[in-house]
C-alpha cells in the first residue's frame, strides 16, 4: 500500500482552483477536500482565502446555482432546497437570496406538472393509500404541506 500523497500549498491551491472552477462549491466542500488532502489548518486557511480573493469560491453564487439546478432538474420544493443548503452550512441571508432565483409562476407550474405526472404512475386501488403515496412523494421533494394536501385532494377526490 502506498503512503498517502502529500501536497505543497501551491499544488493544493492549483487542485482546489480546478475543483472550484469545474463546478460551484461551498466552503464546507472545499474545507472537506483540503482535510482529505491532509493539509494542515494554516495551509487550509491560506488556500481558502486565496480562493475567495480570486473568486473561485463564492457562497452566494454557489447557493443560487444550487437552487436553480436542483429546482429545474430534480424538481425540489423550497423546503428541501433550504434544508440542503443549511446542511452545507450556508447562512440564512444567502439562502433567502438564493430562493429568489425561483420564479413564482415556474414554481407552481413545476409543482402541478410533477403532481399530475406522478399520480398517473401510482398503481393503487385503495384511495387512501394512493393519496398517501402521492403526498409522501411530494413532501419528500420538499414541497410545502398545504400545497401538497390541497393538490392531493384535487387529483384524488
Amino acid at each position: 500500500m502506498h503512503p498517502p500523497k502529500t501536497y505543497t500549498v501551491d499544488e493544493a491551491q492549483k487542485r482546489l482552483e480546478h475543483y472550484c472552477a469545474y463546478q460551484e462549491r461551498c466552503h464546507k466542500e472545499v474545507t472537506q477536500k483540503l482535510y482529505e488532502m491532509r493539509m494542515i489548518p494554516e495551509a487550509r486557511d491560506l488556500i481558502i482565502v486565496h480562493l475567495l480573493q480570486h473568486n473561485f469560491l463564492n457562497e452566494e453564487r454557489f447557493a443560487k446555482a444550487f437552487v436553480r439546478g436542483k429546482f429545474r432538474i430534480k424538481k425540489w420544493g423550497k423546503q428541501r432546497l433550504q434544508l440542503e443548503l443549511k446542511r452545507k452550512d450556508i447562512n440564512k441571508t444567502i439562502i433567502s437570496l438564493a430562493m429568489k432565483e425561483i420564479d413564482f409562476d415556474d414554481y407552481y407550474d413545476t409543482f402541478n406538472a410533477l403532481a399530475e405526472k406522478r399520480v398517473e404512475f401510482i398503481r393503487e386501488s385503495n384511495l387512501y393509500k394512493k393519496r398517501k403515496k402521492l403526498a409522501d412523494y411530494l413532501l419528500y421533494r420538499g414541497w410545502e404541506s398545504p400545497m401538497v394536501y390541497e393538490k392531493v385532494r384535487e387529483l384524488i377526490p
